[in-house]
């Protein structure tokens, strides 16, 4: 009795060459698609961070403390590149704005009421990447907004 021998000897080559590379493909797609989402989620962190410290070091903290208001060159040194983790700084930008002053509130008068009016802090950072699959650079940023707080 002799078996039986399907003449179809190439066929898992054949289907694994056609395969093989989208999965490939894909996988590769999730992990530089994660590693987009994660530079994302690390600009909205040190925006974040640099905002709260901002926000907290303004002129009533100077004025509280002795110390120094806050600077953005302050801000970036003890904020944004020191929690800047697995990133190149030379491609990092950031700007910080205060809204009216860097002091913790100021009052007006409206209607014969007074009404405290909160300065904030706006702190932007931006990052150019380049993805790891070299499909060209992005800038991937992130803004936060905070009330001066001391």
């Amino acid at each position: 009795m002799r078996l039986r021998r399907d003449s179809r000897a190439g066929t898992t080559m054949v289907e694994s060459a056609v395969v093989y590379p989208l999965v490939l493909l894909l996988l590769m797609g999730l992990c530089i698609g994660g590693l987009g989402i994660f530079r994302t989620f690390q600009m909205s962190y040190l925006a974040r961070k640099a905002a709260r410290y901002a926000a907290v070091h303004g002129k009533d903290y100077a004025r509280d403390t002795g110390n120094r208001a806050a600077t953005p060159q302050d801000i970036y040194n003890a904020a944004i590149a020191a929690n800047a983790v697995a990133l190149d700084l030379t491609k990092l930008t950031y700007s910080v704005t205060y809204n009216a002053t860097n002091e913790a509130g100021t009052g007006t008068v409206q209607n014969g009421k007074v009404v405290a009016v909160g300065n904030t802090v706006t702190v932007t950072v931006q990052y150019r990447w380049l993805p790891e699959a070299f499909l060209g650079a992005r800038t991937v940023g992130s803004t936060s907004v905070m009330t001066m707080s001391y």
